[in-house]
Formats: structure tokens, sequence, C-alpha cells
């Protein structure tokens, strides 16, 4: 059978020797990394050590239960939990996923069926991790400015807000630097937009490389950039502006 892309492990939780046995034989034979274990007490020890994308647990369980089990797993791992029980009369699928099970099997489980939702529950996990991904990448484009990466001119008012409300109620230093490249128009004339990018590109990474891990730079627009530069006093962001300058002035694509 073909292997599911990233290879994903699941363990197996069941109190049946001979169950864990054949199902962990035929979840391995689909191409899964598979591990089966006999107690909730032993999978909780397993999963502090190693990640397992699947928990596939039965409910009736030595000590703790499997939907004891599946709460601890959905409060403390990112694992889903595909819950199995032979007593659908004690136990509802409502139940299960209340708590946060992802899927709800009646046993006895075909292992045919058990394998499909197996696979339906990562096809879903896969695709909210990249919905996750993709909400992560519009978030980043919508502060972030598409030519230079710095943060645009929208975060920086948004931040610049927020370190003025700091500094009013703490009164701790704050300082903010305002860059402009000289002459940059007539670059771009005699260039043309693409180097005049470059440009814009090179020294936003020159600012970057100044900078401290609380400072944070944006462009406001066109050549001109700002830099936040919080808990510094005057004289230290004068040498911050300093030493930006001089980075600039020693960078081949400036003097070349």
């Amino acid at each position: 059978m073909a292997r599911s892309i990233g290879n994903p492990r699941v363990l197996i939780v069941d109190d049946d020797e001979a169950v864990r046995n054949t199902m962990n034989e035929y979840i391995q034979s689909a191409g899964y990394k598979s591990e089966a274990v006999s107690c909730a007490e032993e999978a909780l020890a397993r999963l502090e050590k190693e990640d397992f994308q699947v928990i596939i647990t039965d409910i009736i369980l030595p000590a703790m239960g499997g939907l004891e089990l599946t709460k601890s797993i959905r409060q403390n791992k990112d694992s889903d939990v595909i819950v199995m029980t032979g007593y659908s009369d004690d136990y509802s699928y409502e139940e299960a996923i209340n708590i946060g099970a992802s899927d709800f099997v009646i046993k006895p489980v075909r292992l045919e069926e058990l394998l499909l939702r197996l696979r339906r529950v990562l096809k879903e996990r896969e695709l909210t991790k990249e919905r996750v991904r993709m909400m992560e990448k519009l978030q980043r484009l919508a502060v972030t400015d598409g030519l230079t990466k710095l943060y645009n001119s929208r975060s920086f008012y948004s931040q610049l807000e927020t370190e003025v409300d700091r500094f009013n109620r703490y009164k701790h230093p704050l300082s903010l630097l305002l860059l402009d490249l000289d002459h940059f128009k007539e670059y771009n004339d005699s260039y043309g937009h693409l180097e005049g990018d470059k440009v814009l590109v090179r020294f936003s990474q020159i600012i970057k490389s100044c900078l401290r891990t609380n400072d944070s730079a944006y462009r406001y627009g066109g050549e001109e950039f700002t830099v936040i530069l919080p808990e510094t006093g005057g004289a230290e962001a004068r040498t911050v502006a300093q030493r930006i300058r001089a980075a600039l002035s020693a960078s081949p694509s400036a003097s070349g």
C-alpha cells in the first residue's frame, strides 16, 4: 500500500494483546509507523518521549480510561485521537467528540474501516495545518512590505501607538528613527526600477543587521523607512542611526 505523506506515527492503546498486535501489524503493513501499548499510563509515557500524530485507544482500559486519556492528550499534545468501544450503549459519539476525539469507532472493528478512518483523520489534520499555515501567511502579508520584507506602514502606526502608550504609562525612554535614501529618484531614473528595488532590499537588510531584538524596522513608503527603538534614549538612537549609515556606506552595492 502507498505510504502516507510525511509517514505519520500512530500509537495504539488496548489492553487486549491480540487486538492491539493485530491492529499494529495491519497499520504497519499500510505503510505507517505504529506502536502498541496496553494502558493509558504507558501511552502518556511514550508521548512524553516521542510525537505521535494519531492515537487509537479503547475506552475501557485498566486504571485511566480511554476518554480520560483522550482529554489529557488534547490538552497537552498536538495529536488526534480515535476512540474505540464495544459498549456503544454506554458511550456515545457526542461524548467522545466533545472531549476532543477526532473519531469514534464501534468494536469489533473491521481493520479496513479502521484504516479508512485513520486516513481520513490524517487528511483532515493536514488540511487543518495547511489552513493555519495559509492564515499565518496572510497575516504576515497584511503587516509586511512585499519587497523589503520589513513591516509596512500600517504595522508601523499600530506598533508606534503601543510603544507610545507604554512610554506614557511607564516613562521608559523611546526613540524613533526616520530614514531616507538620498537621490533615490535619480538612481531609479538612471538605472531603472529593478535596480532601485535591489537598493531598497539591500538597505532593508542593512537596517535589520544593525538592530537589537526589541527594535523593529518598517518601510514607511517609497525610499522612506522608520525604526522604533524601545528603551532607547536620544544619544543611543543617534548611535544606531550612525551605525546604519556607516553600514550602508560600506556596502558594496552602495559604493558600486
